[in-house]
């Protein structure tokens, strides 16, 4: 399964917390450099998302092909993928391989959680403790613990009192879940709902599906890959791989030129027709230039998925319950949908729309709304992340002078291009907030964060520094320049985990960069070329051991 990096010490160069695919990589990087790495995972295996996240119905939502690693091109040449969408299993296989084929699994520890982090300005080291009681002391730590990693609790009264089987689409157990012959609820209908509902109805008896905000979702149309496509990919895989890079959001399109409003309304629906055909997530994004920065086109666009919904389900006052109307259209993620709205045609399936009837409380029996009680054999929760900083406040991290991170971010998270922020030296977050992160394909994001990191300790440790930190002046700037960019979109306009508002008492803060991948990736670059403008760079090799 996984050792520890140097058995017998307590002393390493770097710790990574997470074995998914940012940690992975991370490692692999940083041994390049000659480090000694300790990665440690709180799973029982290694995957990050991709081990957690094994509920019926989980894929990803960007193409296969896009969503993988980019610095093996041998990699690239020898990995198969079977569907245009990969399922949780099929990913989870491809990161295993990777592990295997690099030998990454020696420097893992698994079954390990990270619980605090201290910093000694003194020895400039990093003091880590875990769960299992172990110690390590590190100059530099990465936090790679997932942008969607901390399941969100579903704060609902009564929720322990259910006699039947409980579940949570962020912690899906190992073993086999049957739904045979069961009364099944679903709780929650963001990408995760979206995506079980249809496999759970298949299976199950009868199924109850509790929505609080019905979401956009659009068809995947998913497939099969033809050997014909893989191969044609492959043979420009470099020249796709660079423009991915490149790119925007880490997928290559044309981008659109005009605005909706300026098209008549036969040429827009052409267009949204031909973006729904695409099953892309991003299809109908990309179809004009303002689609999320002016109401009135967002409307135009809000209004065709709706009339899509109205196609699909029979029932006219399910489908107006499933139809989104008090946010503008993507500002809360879209879905990809594999059967979602046709599911609620089966004669077994029923939706309660929790905006008229909420829910007052779990009983031993069921869930118990303002119209009556569900009796039930299983509660499936899909109720989300704390998504962004969840994953890095779980971890009690105090830097210098004994602040601690949550009492830094208190009001939102402070950092300096979404990697380090002020007061915390050596401290780095792949995929953290204020970075591109979820408005990306994460996969060509998460390569860009690990070898920016990787070559900024290499410039340490080259140049005999000892550590590095932000000043508080570009932090601020950074932090006024993500929300500035967010406040020219609508994003804002929507209450959404992009927000923070899906989690109570969670400051209301636009949690990630949308000025594009490319835009961000030029800005980290000319940082690291003008000798790391907005950080400091400092302190005495003598002082450092390890």
């Amino acid at each position: 399964m996984g050792t520890t990096t140097a058995p017998g010490t307590d002393r390493v160069d770097a710790v990574v917390v997470g074995a998914g695919l940012s940690g992975l990589y991370q490692l692999y990087r940083l041994r390049a450099l000659g480090l000694r790495v300790a990665v440690f995972e709180a799973g029982e295996d290694i995957g990050g998302t991709w081990y957690w996240n094994r509920y019926p119905g989980a894929r990803c939502d960007i193409e296969s092909m896009s969503y993988s690693y980019s610095f093996s091109p041998e990699l690239d040449q020898e990995w198969e993928w079977t569907e245009r969408y990969a399922s949780q299993p099929e990913i989870l296989r491809y990161i295993h391989h990777v592990a295997e084929r690099f030998g990454l699994r020696r420097d893992v520890t698994l079954r390990t959680r990270v619980t605090s982090a201290a910093y000694d300005g003194t020895t400039h080291t990093w003091h880590v403790s875990t769960d299992t009681g172990r110690t390590v002391t590190t100059r530099f730590l990465i936090l790679a613990s997932g942008c969607m990693s901390a399941p969100k609790d579903p704060g609902i009264p009564g929720q322990d009192s259910f006699a039947g089987e409980v579940l949570h689409t962020a912690r899906w157990p190992r073993e086999e879940v049957s739904f045979a012959g069961k009364r099944v609820a679903v709780v929650g209908t963001g990408c995760s709902g979206v995506q079980a509902v249809p496999v759970i109805a298949e299976r199950a008896a009868a199924l109850t599906v509790f929505q609080r905000t019905p979401a956009y979702a659009l068809p995947a149309h998913n497939r099969p890959l033809l050997g014909a496509e893989t191969a044609e990919l492959k043979a420009r895989y470099p020249q796709f791989r660079q423009a991915q890079r490149l790119s925007r959001g880490g997928t290559v399109f044309e981008p659109p030129t005009g605005s909706a409003l300026a098209a008549d309304e036969a040429e827009r629906t052409a267009a949204y027709e031909a973006a729904w055909g695409s099953g892309l997530l991003s299809g109908l994004l990309r179809t004009y230039t303002d689609i999320l920065t002016d109401e009135k086109a967002n409307a135009t666009v809000a209004e065709f998925v709706r009339s899509k919904i109205r196609s699909v389900v029979d029932d006219a006052e399910t489908a107006e319950a499933l139809s989104p109307r008090t946010f503008p259209f993507a500002t809360k993620r879209p879905c990809l949908d594999t059967g979602y709205y046709a599911a609620y045609n089966l004669p077994h399936v029923m939706l309660v729309d929790l905006r008229s009837t909420p829910i007052e409380t779990i009983t031993p029996r069921g869930i118990l709304t303002t119209e009556g009680e569900h009796a039930l054999d299983t509660i499936v929760f899909a109720t989300g992340f704390d998504a962004l900083t969840g994953s890095q406040l779980a971890i009690d991290i105090v830097g210098r002078a004994g602040v601690g991170l949550r009492e830094k971010w208190a009001d939102g998270p402070r950092n300096h291009l979404g990697l380090m922020s002020a007061g915390f030296p050596n401290l780095f977050t792949v995929l953290g907030p204020l970075s591109p992160s979820v408005l990306s394909n994460i996969a060509v994001s998460l390569e860009q964060q690990v070898e920016w990191i990787t070559d900024c300790i290499a410039h340490l440790i080259g140049r005999g520094l000892t550590e590095i930190d932000v000043t508080p002046e570009a932090e601020e700037a950074w932090g006024a320049h993500v929300a500035e960019l967010a406040e020219q979109t609508l994003y804002p306009a929507a209450e959404s985990w992009y927000m923070g508002s899906n989690v109570p008492g969670k400051p209301k803060v636009f949690l990630a960069y949308t000025g594009g991948l490319d835009r961000y990736r030029a800005v980290c670059d000319e940082a690291a070329r003008n000798g790391y403008s907005g950080f400091v760079l400092s302190g005495d090799p003598a002082n450092d051991d390890g």
